[in-house]
């Protein structure tokens, strides 16, 4: 069943009371680089970033052990010197840097960095850990149902467990440059984790000069014991819920610290990991800011995450903030 968004959605709002305007703190950017066509969307992203926030650019490549046959010759594994240089001409081979201002490139500090180990994903996370990395930037492929399951992800990987906030760039069959962000859309689900995305989503805003899109999803699911009293949706039992939420809503950013920004509050009934990427499609939305509670194990088997379900559908890049890990707002001067 397609979301249905209530009457009180999509509203425009000026903020209630001035924000109170933070600093970001993003000084390192690694990219990780597989040199296919998903990371080389990627690139172009991690470059604006990089220019944007002054920031030192590491781009590393992971050689990932026995992945091949090590008896055919023809995957014989490339030498560190091969794979270092393949790293410095990334950029110069690349139209990647088109967009951004000429000697911008030639300005950024770019370290090129190469390692080995039997799988992708850790030795990402542990560099980033190592480095004091403030944000990775990947490509994701986007896979679903169960090619995702048997290849799994490089991606969400990294998410679940890297200790910094998450940037990723979705595949898409045609080659895109960044398009300008003039839609950053927020899922709040009420919690501390949603106000500090809804707090970086509002510095990113007065940065780029963007709207807000707050969203909030009610779950449409109910009890079968609801069934025998005619109610099928929350609205059932609950008529005004979009109203009060909307004003749940309204509060919610009047008490967020951050630059002010243009807000529109959005309020729909459906499933959060499908109907939040379905949302930004819908809405011309930009970027997604979302928080992860950081589920592991047991749980995040059997629940799913509705982060993952986020990065796999997105139509535009998403910018995962992770719970209890290192965060890009500044705490204080320095």
């Amino acid at each position: 069943m397609p979301a249905a968004e209530f009457a009180t959605s999509g509203h425009t709002f000026p903020p209630t009371q001035p924000g109170t305007p933070v600093m970001l703190n993003i000084r390192k950017i690694l990219f990780p680089t597989d040199f296919s066509e998903t990371s080389a969307q990627a690139l172009a992203y991690a470059l604006r970033l990089a220019h944007e926030y002054d920031a030192e650019l590491h781009l590393l490549h992971v050689e990932v052990l026995y992945e091949e046959d090590p008896h055919n010759p023809t995957h014989r594994l490339p030498d560190r010197e091969a794979i270092l240089a393949r790293l410095r001409t990334l950029i110069d081979d690349h139209d990647a840097a088109e967009h951004l201002p000429d000697g911008a490139v030639e300005d950024l500090t770019i370290r090129h960095v190469h390692r080995r180990n039997v799988s992708a994903a850790p030795a990402i996370v542990e560099y980033a850990a190592e480095e004091g990395i403030n944000l990775i930037v990947l490509g994701t492929h986007g896979r679903r149902g169960l090619r995702r399951l048997l290849l799994g992800s490089v991606a969400e990987e990294v998410v679940r467990t890297a200790p910094c906030p998450v940037f990723t760039v979705r595949r898409h069959k045609e080659d895109r440059k960044p398009e300008p962000v003039r839609h950053i859309l927020v899922p709040v689900d009420f919690s501390e984790h949603a106000r500090e995305a809804l707090t970086v989503a509002r510095e990113l805003a007065a940065r780029y000069g963007a709207a807000l899109q707050l969203l909030h999803v009610l779950e449409e699911v109910l009890h079968p014991a609801f069934y025998n009293f005619g109610a099928t949706s929350i609205k059932d039992l609950q008529p005004d819920i979009e109203e009060k939420a909307t004003e749940a809503l309204m509060k919610f950013f009047r008490e967020t610290a951050g630059a002010d920004a243009e807000v529109t509050y959005h309020v729909i009934e459906g499933h959060a990991g499908r109907d939040i990427a379905t949302f930004a499609e819908e809405h011309d939305s930009d970027l997604i800011v979302i928080s992860t509670h950081g589920l592991g194990g047991l749980e995040h088997l059997l629940m799913g995450s509705v982060t993952e379900k986020v990065i796999r559908r997105a139509p535009c890049p998403v910018l995962v903030l992770k719970a209890f890990q290192r965060s890009i707002v500044a705490s204080g001067e320095g």
